[in-house]
C-alpha cells in the first residue's frame, strides 16, 4: 500500500449528520473541559468521547484519535513551557503561554468545523501517539 493510500481521504461523502455531529463534539468537549480543571481533564474528556463511539464509524474513530493526540500534545507542551518560563524568568515571560491557548482554541474550532462538513482534519503541532 502506498503512502497516499494509507492516509484517510480529506472529504468523505455520505457521512450521516449524527456521525458528523458526534465527531464535531469530540473536538468541542475537550476545549470546554479546559475551563473545568487541570491539564488531565481535557485528555480524559477526549478519550471518553472517542471510546464511546469509535467502533461505530471510521470517521468518528479518526476524529477521536486526532482529538486525543492533540490534547496529549498540548499537555506535554504545557508541562514543558510553564515550568521552563517560570524558573528561567521568574514568571516574567509566562505570557508566552498565550500561543498555546490560541493553538488550542483555533485547533479545536477548525477541527470541529471540518468534522461538521464531513472532512478529516489533522491538528497542527500534534504528536501522533495513537
Amino acid at each position: 500500500m502506498s503512502q497516499a493510500q494509507s492516509q484517510p481521504p480529506f472529504v468523505e461523502n455520505g457521512i450521516p449528520p449524527d456521525v458528523r455531529s458526534y465527531a464535531t463534539f469530540t473536538h468541542i468537549v475537550p476545549l470546554i473541559s479546559h475551563l473545568g480543571g487541570p491539564i488531565v481533564v481535557p485528555i480524559v474528556a477526549a478519550i471518553i468521547m472517542w471510546q464511546i463511539k469509535k467502533d461505530q464509524s471510521p470517521f468518528i474513530d479518526d476524529h477521536g484519535r486526532e482529538a486525543v493526540n492533540f490534547q496529549i500534545s498540548l499537555a506535554i507542551y504545557w508541562l514543558v513551557v510553564i515550568p521552563l518560563f517560570t524558573i528561567l524568568t521568574c514568571g516574567i515571560l509566562a505570557v508566552l503561554f498565550i500561543p498555546l491557548l490560541v493553538l488550542n482554541v483555533a485547533g479545536c474550532v477548525l477541527a470541529a468545523k471540518a468534522a461538521h462538513r464531513g472532512e478529516y482534519y489533522r491538528y497542527p503541532m500534534s504528536i501522533r501517539f495513537l
